[in-house]
């Protein structure tokens, strides 16, 4: 009797304390939780597979990024520098639970092609034979060079409907209009296309939309302090709503050159100073500090002694406290 006695006691001494500790230790848990997860992340609307990430020079590995509303296989391609290797390589990360060649010919429902550099498409050409048939859609620039300079017959054979013949007419011209939103045909998603300045030819922003949702993805382009363009501007303007609002779920941008690259050898490409110059102006536009918003950096160019730089000057330079995304092959993310 007196040991219950006593055990009562001490329970009541210590419960107090017990309770205390349990309350503290659920307010920390319930901090830790609201602090790890973004907003932007609460309801996921993209998932990108990156094929390819880098700028050069390895040709398994080069600029393409498959994009699918969350739940579904119907995928467009933006870029196509690198199309087998980075299936193979998405595969063996579990990305894909099928065969390379399904998802080469049944995912993949058309390719947005920023601009005509090797590589940007050379994974399209050297895998044509083996494709279904689809859209190749871009400025009407792009696909000129696509069609007098790729599909000819001297450099390749013509697996599109337009252009020498014989055509083989497994690809289909879409060029998009600046501006101009259209639906992506057999998928969920439509696009809209911006001009950018990149050296001696144009490249393209994509803004692809799923519902009320956006990603906005860029190939190669400089910043317009160095083109004396104010294309970049405009695209900013052109995306400001959507950033003020929360819709824009992704920024795909490149970096292609650490801060130490001379102007004069930048050949239409970022540095971590001009993107975050660039960003700047974004933020005035959208009147946010674009805390939180995901940036994922695209075309990286090797030496990896030059990439671990970049990095590092982005990283030091996000004063903002943006997301900065490095894509790795293969590794699915989702927006």
């Amino acid at each position: 009797m007196l040991h219950r006695k006593l055990l009562a006691v001490i329970c009541m001494l210590f419960l107090p304390i017990f309770v205390f500790a349990q309350r503290k230790h659920q307010a920390k848990l319930k901090h830790k939780s609201v602090s790890a997860v973004p907003a932007a992340n609460l309801s996921l609307s993209f998932r990108v597979v990156p094929l390819g990430v880098l700028g050069g020079i390895d040709e398994s590995n080069l600029s393409a990024y498959m994009i699918a509303p969350v739940g579904s296989d119907n995928y467009a391609c933006l870029d196509a520098g690198t199309l087998h290797a980075g299936i193979e390589k998405a595969i063996e990360n579990k990305a894909f639970s099928v065969r390379g060649d399904k998802v080469l010919r049944q995912y993949i429902k058309g390719y947005f092609i920023s601009h005509a550099h090797l590589d940007h498409i050379s994974g399209l050409i050297i895998n044509s034979p083996e494709d279904s048939t689809k859209n190749i859609y871009g400025l009407n620039s792009t696909l000129e060079i696509v069609k007098t300079h790729y599909f000819t017959w001297e450099s390749w054979a013509n697996f599109a409907d337009d252009g020498g013949s014989p055509q083989l007419k497994k690809y289909h011209y879409s060029v998009l209009q600046p501006g101009t939103e259209i639906p992506i045909d057999n998928t969920e998603m439509h696009v809209q296309a911006f001009p950018l300045s990149h050296s001696n030819l144009t490249s393209t922003a994509f803004l692809v939309r799923n519902k009320d949702s956006y990603v906005l993805y860029l190939g190669d382009t400089g910043a317009d302090e160095i083109e004396k363009s104010q294309n970049l501007h405009k695209l900013w303007e052109a995306v400001a709503p959507l950033v003020a609002a929360g819709k824009l779920k992704a920024l795909m941008i490149e970096v292609s050159f650490p801060n130490e690259q001379p102007d004069k050898t930048l050949f239409g490409h970022l540095t971590p100073r001009l993107l975050m110059n660039e960003l700047d102006v974004l933020a005035q536009l959208s009147g946010t500090t674009l805390k939180g918003l995901n940036v994922v950096v695209t075309h990286l160019k090797p030496p990896y002694k030059s990439i671990s730089k970049i990095k590092t000057q982005l990283n030091y330079a996000n004063k903002r406290q943006m997301n900065l995304v490095y894509p790795r092959q293969g590794k699915p993310l989702e927006f």
